[in-house]
């Protein structure tokens, strides 16, 4: 295969998306988190719903992720 302009510009698209993503899903953490840590200290019977919203952001990476496989086989075409 032939490395084009094409070529650079879908890999560097790919690595934009899967790194803006999971940079996004850490902020979100990081203060999801910390608001659930403080809640938890509260009331206790507040960890499983903690739990879940700590890992909502997660599929933000996924979803970058799915964009970055889709571009990387864009390249195969």
């Amino acid at each position: 295969m032939v490395a084009d302009a094409n070529t650079g510009m879908i890999a560097i698209g790919a690595g934009i998306s899967i790194g803006l993503s999971a940079l996004a899903a850490g902020i979100a953490e990081r203060d999801i988190g910390t608001a659930a840590i403080g809640a938890m200290t509260e009331k206790e019977e507040l960890f499983g719903k903690a739990l879940i919203l700590t890992v909502i952001p997660e599929t933000l990476v996924i979803f970058g992720l799915l964009v970055s496989v889709m571009m990387i086989f864009m390249l195969g075409q």
